[in-house]
């Protein structure tokens, strides 16, 4: 495989991650239009954006399952390209019902894309950290761009071109993932998708303790970035007074650092081992909330938030630690499985940090996080020293 295509892959691969990032991005922003024009609350929009959430989780499994039957490309095109349509169709809805509807597809067409995607570069690249690394600044790239957009034309045009924005930017990269990602081999083309969805084999794979014990990991790390991600400017306009302005800009260096440390940290797992590299995001978790939560000036809130998007692209580093311990038969439904339990059972972080909050304070819903950070760093370094073997 020549270098020029295999990086045309991981390029495509990012931009089509851009795009399934972006389109759940820009509905945040606009979030009181919408609540305006439809005259609902915010419990009822929330129960919308959860269930987006929940069906972009939901999805990992399944599209691993066909990527195995299919092939990626085929994929990774239904994910773009049915993102960008459905986006169109969310801002068209003319009643909330139809809104809540389409979210819910557009959380699960989005949500075919990243296992898939993960699975083709595994196939690609030798140094499957850098280049899971490189695939995974997709998102917080989104974070930067969507909401600003998003807000941008929102107070402009209203709330439904700026949901729209997804197609202007997905169409395109549709267009090139079609003509430049070559179609490849299924890996299971003859297997019954029944099979891959019996009990028996699930159970049987995620018990494996090469997948069990990064799992609880990755499920710790998923709620708290959920968390982080739910309410991290909440946070800090309640708990610290800032101004709406100043969280917002605080929030994209948040996304700014983690789209350096995407890379960083998996150039780093190939380098020094996945556990390593795993436990030093945790480590940064574990001493970054701590200084969010205290504040004591600019440096410090500075280094806090620095630390804790290190932890949060914990991503890039634990998602290879899967595909090692995955034969290549089982990198896509296998893959898929695994992303969608911890992902899934992960996005609690959201309820479990705002129930927190509202029953102790916003200083112990955001101490919980630290002490979830702490506790996967720990894990990590007693089961690398004492040789467990998980």
């Amino acid at each position: 495989m020549n270098w020029q295509y295999r990086y045309s892959v991981l390029v495509l691969c990012t931009l089509a991650f851009f795009v399934t990032y972006f389109a759940r991005l820009a509905v945040s922003p606009v979030v009181p239009f919408i609540i305006d024009d439809f005259e609902i609350s915010n419990t009822l929009i929330g129960v919308a954006l959860s269930g987006m959430w929940l069906a972009y989780g939901l999805a990992q499994f399944p599209s691993g399952i066909l990527s195995d039957r299919y092939g990626e490309k085929p994929i990774i095109l239904i994910a773009v390209g049915g993102t960008a349509v459905v986006s169109v169709l969310l801002a068209l809805s003319p009643v909330f019902g139809a809104f809540v509807v389409a979210a819910v597809v557009l959380g699960g067409v989005a949500g075919l894309h990243y296992s898939v995607a993960s699975a083709l570069l595994s196939v690609t690249f030798d140094d499957l950290g850098t280049a899971i690394g490189i695939h995974s600044i997709g998102g917080p790239l989104a974070g930067l761009v969507a909401p600003v957009a998003a807000a941008w034309v929102g107070v402009r045009y209203g709330w439904r071109p700026a949901i729209a924005l997804t197609a202007v930017v997905g169409v395109p990269i549709f267009v090139l993932v079609l003509l430049w990602i070559r179609p490849t081999e299924p890996r299971q083309p003859d297997k019954p998708l029944r099979d891959s969805l019996e009990l028996r084999t699930v159970v049987e794979l995620i018990s494996r303790p090469a997948i069990a014990f990064p799992l609880l990991i990755a499920i710790a790390g998923t709620y708290v970035v959920q968390g982080l991600l739910s309410f991290f400017p909440a946070f800090l306009v309640a708990f610290h007074e800032y101004s709406p302005t100043a969280a917002g800009v605080a929030f994209s260096a948040f996304f700014l650092v983690r789209t350096v440390s995407q890379i960083v940290l998996g150039r780093a797992s190939d380098a020094y081992g996945r556990d390593i590299a795993i436990a030093g995001s945790m480590m940064a978790g574990a001493v970054g909330v701590p200084l969010v939560i205290l504040d004591s000036g600019t440096v410090t809130m500075a280094a806090g938030i620095t630390l804790v998007a290190v932890a949060s692209s914990f991503f890039a580093v634990i998602d290879p630690r899967f595909m090692d311990a995955l034969s290549v038969e089982e990198r896509g439904s296998g893959f898929g499985l695994v992303r969608t339990v911890y992902t899934v059972v992960g996005a609690a972080g959201s309820v479990g940090v705002g129930l927190t909050a509202d029953l102790f304070g916003w200083g112990v819903a955001f101490g919980t996080l630290a002490a979830l950070f702490a506790i996967s760093f720990l894990s990590v370094v007693v089961n690398r020293m004492l040789g467990l073997g998980y």
